[in-house]
């Protein structure tokens, strides 16, 4: 039987990404996003029962729990692992934000994290086997950049999140840990000009932007058996561009 690993945020991006490398690999991925995209449609095509998708807002802890029961129902096992990778973001300086922009960000980014790894978590434990949770975060969660304080601090709380759950769950054989990827060309990063882009590339010494191929083979590894004694930790993935 495939060991089966719940990702967030699948529909684009980096998340589907990450599913399609881990379905590549012979995992199932029990997928959730808020909407059904082209991309989620040809992933339930090309990939049938092992891949199993749930319409799920990250920031309704009802709707979490319902998605984590229905997916168990699905692949028949509590999962191996949890890649909470959902998120969103807001532009703006924090005195004119609206305190709701704020709040939906948290609760998206952050306590949407913790309430989809406290309900895989509850099945998982039950097994007494290892497994593995990954936090997608980011280097604005070390480092802030300006117009993305709620940000900033919805990543910063995964961190200390992973850090934290790694204590409490490492007896268990249970493994967590961030990645913290550099600047990508995705939709969270929309809201960065060309010039601002560039920017960032010329202060990188591998001289580029970070890919969704450099984070998803570091996905894979972290849930495999040979990272089992790596847990509590924040890897950064940025070009060098925070050394």
């Amino acid at each position: 039987m495939s060991k089966w690993v719940i990702v967030s945020g699948v529909s684009r991006g980096l998340g589907h990404a990450i599913t399609m490398d881990l379905l590549a690999a012979g995992y199932g991925v029990a997928g959730c996003s808020t909407t059904l995209s082209d991309e989620v449609k040809a992933l339930q095509s090309e990939f049938g029962s092992r891949f199993f998708w749930q319409a799920t807002d990250m920031g309704d802890s009802d709707a979490i729990e319902a998605f984590v029961a229905t997916s168990i129902a699905h692949s028949g096992t509590p999962p191996w692992g949890v890649v909470n990778n959902a998120g969103m973001s807001v532009e703006g300086i924090l005195s004119t934000l609206p305190l709701a922009d704020i709040e939906r960000v948290l609760q998206v980014n952050l306590t949407g994290a913790i309430a989809l790894t406290r309900a895989a978590l509850r099945r998982m434990m039950r097994t007494r086997k290892p497994g593995r949770i990954i936090n997608i975060s980011s280097i604005t969660g070390s480092r802030g950049y300006t117009g993305l304080s709620a940000y900033a601090a919805s990543k910063a709380g995964m961190d200390g999140f992973g850090r934290a759950l790694s204590r409490e769950v490492g007896r268990l054989g249970i493994t967590v840990n961030s990645i913290a990827p550099g600047y990508m060309k995705t939709a969270l990063s929309a809201g960065l000009d060309d010039k601002q882009l560039d920017q960032i590339v010329r202060r990188t010494p591998l001289n580029r932007l970070c890919e969704l191929s450099d984070i998803t083979p570091l996905v894979r590894f972290l849930l495999s058996d040979e990272a089992a004694f790596i847990t509590g930790q924040t890897l950064t993935v940025d070009g060098g561009l925070t050394s």
